[in-house]
Order: C-alpha cells, then structure tokens, then sequence
C-alpha cells in the first residue's frame, strides 16, 4: 500500500437537518480495494457522492492525490463511477459506449480503436463490440459499465452496488472478476455495499459505518475476528453477545461474571469492575454434558437444524437469552431437549467495552 490517494478530514453531511455523515476521518490508500459497508441509510453512498464530485460536503476537506477537491466539478476530478444502474447509453453499441469518455475528449480515432481493444479484452468481452446494450445480460452490461469507466485511466474507481441487480450466482462470478481487474491494473477501488460477503470476499480493508461513523475500519480477518464494537459483531456474520462484568484480572485471564453466568476468556485493556459484552462467534462455541472449568453456561437445546455442510444448534439458557452453535456435518450429537454446559477456548472470545457500543 502506498501513500493516501484519497483523504475525508471532518467531513459533515446536512440534508437539511438530517445529519447523515458525521465529523470523517478517513485515508484511503493508493492501490487498495477499499470497501464501505453498512446497512441502508448508514451513509455510505453519500461518501461515494461526494469524492466524486456529485454531492457537496457541508464542511470538511476532501482531497484526491493530496489535492483539495470541494471546489472541484466531477469531470475535473480523476475519479470514475460505476453504478448499480449500469447507466449505459441504448441507441449506442458496446464500442461507442466504451468510447464515449475519449470520444468527448476529442482523443484521435486511431487512439480510441487501440483503447476501446484493450478494454474489451481486459473485461473479455471480444467480439461483443457491435451489439447494443439490450442484447447482453446484466453481467455483460456491467463489464461495459466498467469498461467505460477504466479507459480514462483513473486513479480512483468509484463502485455503488454495481453488482445489486444480478442473480446471486452471477453477482459471485463478478466479485472474482472485479478483485481480478483491481489487482492487475493496481487502481483504488473505492466499493459501497451493504453485503457482508461481497466485503468479505474482495476487500483489502473494510470501513463498516453506522449512521453516518465508521464504527472499525481494518482487514476483512480483523473485523471479523476483533469487532470493535457490539454493531459490528453483529452486522458481519452471527455472533454470541454475553454482557457483564470483569471480576478478576490475572496475567491476561479474566474471570467475566455475565448475565448467563460465570466465563472465563484472554482479555487485555480492561481493568476489573468494568462493564464488558464478550462476542463469541458460533463456530468456536463449544459444549460438554458435564461443567467446565471457570464457565457456568448451563441451557437446553432448543433446536438442531442441518444446512449443507453444517448443523446449527439453538441453546436457550436458563435466563431464555438463545446461544447459536456451528457445528461441521460429522461433529454433532445434539438433539432437541439435551441440557449441555457452553464454553469456549480462552482466546476465541473478543472483548467489547460497553460504552463505546451503545450509541
């Protein structure tokens, strides 16, 4: 990763007194997959709007290559957009279409025909340059989208949901493509979507935001496995939330008093007497017939339903919070009914601190 090739400074956002993005920090790096993430409304889509010149900050600076660009207009900008809509022009075929951003820039004939040739092979899409857009699948038609925007050869390529309209298998297929694209041209892409495995799957780094914050910006890895916050265990994939107390603190050890009962788990940062949700993920859940040390998790299965390649299991504890269990196809003997004890394995929980989860 390079230096920042875009940078938001206490960027705020009023739609009249709706206060949709609030006080942003953010760098992105040159040559990165950058994704925002977050559920609808959260305020990703504005970010997108704004680096690109479509929407206007309310305060704050935004810069593309170290340069301020508020001022800017969004054909000044060296930024390209791909939408979800595909926003292709009907009456022209796919070369037209390609072409268009050169053909308005008055870029020589001979010039064009040797670009438009390399798109099309870059997004393999050879021999479809007569058609027009109503003859090709929506797959195809975001290639040209994205074709299109590649030709100027932008530092940043802005993407908002582009792949939103396709079928889940095709919308699988172009996530590979589109990382494919972005590490062979070595472009910042800058990716709004409100998929959890979309994120996952292409991204170098994710920015999960929640109304109008980015509450953990880091690696796919790092936010699934250390959420900051209680949000974002939630939003990316299922988690256990247990909520209590740090009662004692010894050599990185601390012994949780929670609402369930007592647990144990690794824990730095914390100090004892402070408020804490532990998130456990489903998959590192753990059961036994008899107690554990250190862990007084005692429920009744509620259910046990098999999908594919695992079994999930539902334990109602004795307070009737419900703990989720994931469970490979082989490695199950639960059925409904059974009383079992919870547990885990010291350094498979993640510790949150309760205040900074609450807003």
């Amino acid at each position: 990763m390079g230096e920042p090739i875009v940078s938001l400074k206490k960027v705020n956002k009023f739609f009249g007194s709706n206060h949709v993005i609030k006080d942003m920090d953010l760098d992105i790096n040159e040559g990165e997959f950058l994704t925002l993430l977050g559920p609808s409304g959260c305020g990703k889509t504005t970010i997108l709007r704004m680096i690109a010149g479509f929407e206007d900050a309310t305060n704050g600076v935004i810069e593309v290559q170290g340069e301020r660009v508020e001022e800017k207009e969004a054909y000044e900008r060296d930024v390209n957009t791909v939408f979800q809509s595909y926003a292709l022009f009907p009456h022209m075929t796919v070369y037209d279409n390609i072409a268009y951003g050169l053909t308005v820039k008055k870029v020589p004939k001979d010039q064009i025909r040797e670009r438009v040739k390399e798109m099309l092979e870059l997004v393999q899409l050879m021999g479809f340059e007569g058609r027009k857009p109503d003859m090709m699948s929506g797959g195809q038609k975001q290639r040209v989208a994205i074709a299109r925007a590649l030709i100027n050869n932008p530092k940043v390529l802005l993407l908002d949901e582009p792949l939103g309209a396709l079928d889940l298998q095709l919308r699988k297929q172009m996530q590979i493509e589109l990382k494919r694209l972005q590490k062979l041209l070595n472009i910042t892409f800058v990716y709004v979507t409100h998929d959890q495995e979309e994120a996952m799957t292409m991204s170098d780094r994710i920015a999960v935001m929640n109304a109008g914050v980015i509450e953990h910006l880091a690696s796919p890895s790092e936010i699934y496995n250390q959420p900051k916050t209680r949000f974002v265990a939630n939003f990316i994939g299922e988690s256990n939330i247990f909520t209590g107390e740090v009662k004692k603190m010894e050599d990185h050890i601390a012994e949780i008093k929670v609402e369930q009962g007592n647990v144990k788990m690794e824990l730095s940062g914390f100090e004892q007497g402070e408020q804490i949700h532990v998130c456990v993920r489903p998959e590192v859940m753990k059961y036994s017939k008899t107690p554990i040390d250190g862990f007084s998790l005692e429920g009744t299965v509620k259910n046990v339903i098999f999908v594919g390649a695992q079994y999930r299991t539902l334990v109602t504890m004795d307070n009737g919070y419900d703990v989720k269990i994931n469970r490979v196809k082989h490695d199950n003997d639960l059925k409904e009914g059974d009383r079992i004890y919870l547990y885990w394995d010291l350094e498979d929980a993640t510790g949150i601190k309760a205040q900074e989860v609450e807003a």
